[in-house]
């Protein structure tokens, strides 16, 4: 029989330090198991309270103890102990969490996670749980595998449930830890749990984290990358009878400090300014400024090809580029920066859970209300560029200014640009104001070289609520029914970079424009980069059971089905210099009378910069399994499971390239067999597993036109998992784990490569578009040629050798994709078959490997417990962790290669004999690796650098804390 009658409930958990498929042996009996009893830990990954190793599924679970032993405070910590799971910070204030190759490929707004994140059983949207710490937890579970049967929303690669600590209601309680360890931290968590009455009682805990950076800027020899962070929860239990059980929580959790979001930029540095960065290492080194959007316009060559005198160019596409003198430090923890990191994040979750026995009907009913925002600036570059023409483009432009040199008219146009960029010695750039305003309207940040800087924010609110009935009958027939609503909105979702050279070119291009044109003197808006989500609205709902036959007292079938329908709209639009704007100075851009507004109506002709999108999926899902009891030690499985999650909108781009609209659903066939033993007269448990995976239409993001669009490629996935617990004596525990990954791309899949668009054509020309920095190939037989016979009518250079390092076989050139494709039609004949493909040549993604996929994992921890005449125990602890090969984008390549790394954590506590209070010493990361976990690579009118992401340095410190 399955016993459903606590759904959800808070099971108490074994109190062992380990994870939690082991065993308690606090309550020991004689018999045959001399040291691991039958009281695994009891979890709710089938939304039942079972044993671990009665779950027919690939599960791990990490009581309170077991968090606190392998000192796992995150996210971050978590992955290195799980099987095929890995865990990144990625580029726009958010993360992945990968389970067997399966992760968040998919960027943008409308994306939905591929790992389904709750918190005691209800989903969560935007949540910035990974950037808080782990505290009064009672476990946290994570399933591998696609999910959709059981729990509320579908994900294709596993669910992580973070179950809290509910109210005791037996007598009063409360714990207190205090912790401080080098970067001069200070962390405190407590706990307070009140009975009042027989039938109620109250749970309230939080924590506080305070710590330097460790990140050193050599600009102020400051350190930033620290923390301050807190977060509070409090929870009610009532109990009015026997069979009923209410639980009410609340939590708020917040950070304001200068985390870094982006750790580092690596680079192997283009000479020839064309790419920015080559392709074949990730050198400590910064992109060649030349092959940026604002090397290109800034240059001379582009304003004189436009009729504006060249001497207003802040550089030369041939010459030196604002980082040719800068020496970037040589450590993934040392970075030289005008710009301050910004971080604010916060968060609140107010949840409500109602379970009812019926006799043998189990009804839970859970709905949980959420807000969610974050904003994060900081130095786009982490460096310091120099303008090279600085002093020739400034005194040009103060020559138009001057209405003794040019006259009053001319001079009203060019004006606005000096009193709004210039403060003295300073440099001014606009600030990033949710209303458009920037250096213009007098909303600027001024520094010495001008900085640089990019912004990520979003505010999200969201609610669900989830019934479902479940049967807890003595026959061989059960049944588990449910439904779900779920709606998310996003009010505001943007990223920004402003830099002085993009204000500087679209106040010089406009004020010229519409000086040209016999218009009031204008800028090109926007006077920075936004890609702006103005709302994005979620409606999901889904209907899921299960049935389970006990088709013998050995031999059980679980069969599950699942109808999910998701419905999303977006209105979004993106600006970069995209339509004159007056100068003013009422704090409102929009007061233009032309078309291009924001505010204008996205129907008026010649409006392209807002986007209304709507799309609906509908899916039906589910799973079947067979698990046998071979004996009450030995459980073998075999199911098979039907993943699904929905398809998005693309953003608007621009410039306007061709891709589509939206993008479609993913869907997997997952096939896993797996067993569950204790050995060994108990003293050891191993489980093991095999899966295959059919994945159809994964979703994959990359980057067109600065802005992140999502395509789709089929991955065919297989790997094998092993976990273990060894305890050979009381005193000693072992637990080891191991897991093969083999994740790749299926069938021929075509995609062109931003770090070598001429797609290893030793004929192709690479061309770098000076009107946008974007960048196209030319390719055929005579392509260096034709390139070289259409640049000089443009004033431009012609080809030029790539580095024999470069990890690229063609040559390249600055010039206008545009016009190169129309030379080609007309004169394109007479040097071979020539084409101009944008954004280059498609090359053939055949047995890649797919990102954030380790293709091995292995952890062990050893723990030794020694007793004391006493009564009080010494326990020293040591776990290793290896990551293997991985890569961070699906070209693949050196390039793209994540190197194997190992993470290491000791510690040692001294228990008193009644176990109420503890002194504990630890070590994370005892080798100081620099180890990096997620990669991405930006776009090519940004220079092609690679952001990477690392864990944290290594800490140590000391921490006391006390129970009552």
């Amino acid at each position: 029989m399955r016993a459903r009658a606590t759904l959800l409930a808070g099971i108490c958990a074994s109190a062992i330090s380990f994870p939690a498929f082991a065993q308690d042996t606090s309550g020991e009996d004689e018999g045959d198991r001399p040291f691991v009893s039958q009281n695994t830990i009891v979890v709710t990954a089938q939304r039942q309270a079972q044993s671990l190793q009665e779950v027919p599924i690939a599960v791990s679970a990490f009581d309170a103890e077991a968090l606190e032993a392998q000192q796992i405070e995150n996210a971050s910590d978590l992955q290195l102990t799980l099987p095929n799971v890995s865990f990144t910070k990625s580029n726009f204030t958010s993360s992945s969490f990968t389970i067997r190759g399966i992760g968040d490929l998919c960027v943008g707004v409308s994306c939905d996670s591929a790992t389904a994140i709750h918190t005691n059983g209800s989903p969560l949207f935007g949540t910035r749980l990974f950037e808080t710490e782990y505290f009064d937890l009672e476990r946290v579970e994570v399933l591998r595998g696609p999910q959709g049967t059981l729990f509320g929303r579908n994900a294709t690669s596993g669910v992580v449930n973070v179950v809290t600590a509910k109210p005791d209601l037996s007598g009063f309680a409360a714990a207190a830890e205090l912790e401080y360890g080098n970067y001069n931290s200070i962390k405190a968590k407590g706990m307070v749990n009140v009975p009042v009455g027989e039938a109620i009682g109250l749970r309230v805990a939080g924590f506080y984290l305070n710590r330097d950076g460790f990140t050193r800027n050599l600009f102020d020899n400051s350190r930033i990358d620290d923390r301050d962070m807190y977060a509070v929860r409090g929870t009610l239990r009532f109990e009015p009878g026997p069979d009923t059980t209410i639980d009410l929580m609340g939590y708020y959790f917040r950070e304001n400090d200068n985390r870094m979001r982006i750790q580092k930029q690596l680079c192997q540095r283009d000479p020839t300014g064309i790419l920015g960065c080559l392709n074949n290492r990730r050198d400590f080194d910064k992109t060649n400024a030349n092959s940026t959007f604002t090397g290109t316009l800034g240059s001379s060559e582009f304003l004189a090809i436009n009729g504006i005198p060249g001497t207003f160019g802040l550089n030369s596409l041939y010459g030196p580029d604002a980082y040719a003198n800068f020496d970037e430090p040589d450590d993934v923890r040392v970075v030289n920066t005008q710009f301050t990191p910004e971080y604010f994040a916060d968060e609140m979750i107010l949840q409500a859970n109602i379970d009812h026995s019926f006799g043998g009907i189990n009804v839970s009913l859970n709905g949980v209300y959420q807000e969610t925002s974050v904003d994060s600036r900081q130095d786009y570059n982490n460096g310091v560029g120099e303008i090279p023409n600085a002093a020739t483009a400034f005194a040009t432009l103060n020559a138009f200014a001057n209405p003794l040199v040019v006259g009053p008219v001319i001079a009203s146009y060019f004006q606005p640009i000096v009193d709004a960029l210039f403060d003295g010695d300073n440099l001014c750039v606009s600030d990033t104001n949710l209303d458009n305003t920037g250096a213009f309207e007098g909303s600027r940040i001024c520094t010495p070289d001008g900085t640089q800087f990019d912004r990520s924010n979003q505010d999200n609110k969201a609610w669900s609520v989830e019934g479902i009935v479940a049967s807890d009958f003595d026959g061989p027939f059960n049944f588990l029914v449910g439904g779900i609503y779920a709606n998310s909105k996003v009010s505001e979702n943007s990223y920004y970079v402003n830099a002085f050279a993009i204000d500087y070119i679209t106040g010089v291009l406009g004020s010229f424009t519409s000086l040209g044109a016999g218009l009031p003197p204008s800028y090109l808006a926007t006077s920075f980069f936004r890609n702006n989500t103005r709302s994005f609205n979620l409606d999901s709902f889904g209907i899921f059971g299960e049935v389970y036959f006990d088709i013998s007292d050995r031999l059980k079938f679980t069969g599950g089905l699942r109808y999910n329908d998701d419905t999303k709209s977006i209105t979004a639009r993106s600006t970069l210099a995209s339509f004159l704007n007056p100068y003013s100075n009422d704090g409102n851009p929009f007061d233009s009378p032309f078309v291009g507004s924001f505010d204008a109506d996205p129907g008026t002709p010649g409006n392209q910069l807002e986007q209304v999108r709507e799309v609906s999926f509908s899916e039906i899902t589910g799973r079947a399994v067979l698990d046998f009891q071979i004996s009450p030690d030995h459980l073998v499985y075999a199911s098979y499971s039907r993943g699904y999650k929905s398809g998005g909108i693309n953003p608007p781009l621009q410039p306007i390239f061709e891709v589509p609209d939206s993008f479609g659903s993913e869907s997997i066939d997952a096939f896993e067999i797996g067993s569950k033993n204790t050995l060994l007269d108990g003293t050891l448990q191993l489980n093991a597993t095999a899966f295959y995976y059919k994945y159809k239409d994964l979703q994959l993001s990359r980057i067109i036109a600065r802005t992140s669009v999502n395509d789709t490629i089929d991955a065919n996935i297989w790997g094998v998992e092993l976990e273990s617990i060894i305890r050979p004596s009381d005193n000693w525990l072992i637990n080891a784990n191991f897991s093969y990954l083999n994740a790749e791309v299926a069938g021929d899949q075509f995609f062109s490569d931003s770090r070598d668009p001429g797609g290893g054509d030793p004929d192709a020309v690479i061309i770098k578009d000076i009107t946008n920095g974007a960048l196209c190939a030319v390719t055929g037989a005579g392509a260096n040629a034709f390139v070289n016979a259409v640049n000089p009518a443009l004033g431009l250079q012609g080809t030029t050798a790539f580095p024999d390092d470069s990890g690229i076989a063609s040559r390249g050139a600055f010039s206008i994709c545009s016009v190169l494709a129309d030379q080609a039609e007309a004169i394109g004949g007479l040097f071979g078959g020539i084409e101009v493909l944008s954004p280059g040549v498609e090359v053939n993604l055949k047995g890649n490997k797919l990102p954030q996929a380790p293709e091995m994992k292995a952890s062990v921890g050893v723990q030794y417990t020694a007793e004391f005449s006493n009564g009080m125990t010494l326990v020293p602890r040591v776990d290793v962790a290896f990551t293997g090969e991985q890569y961070g984008n699906v070209f693949n390549g050196n390039v793209n290669r994540i190197e194997p790394f190992v993470q290491a954590n000791a510690q040692i506590q001294l228990n008193s004999a009644d176990q109420n209070w503890f002194v504990r010493a630890f070590v994370q990361n005892i080798f100081d690796s620099d180890s990096v976990t997620g990669l991405y690579v930006t776009d090519a009118s940004s220079g092609l650098f690679t952001n990477v992401f690392t864990l944290d340095p290594r800490r140590f410190g000391v921490a006391v804390g006390a129970k009552f």
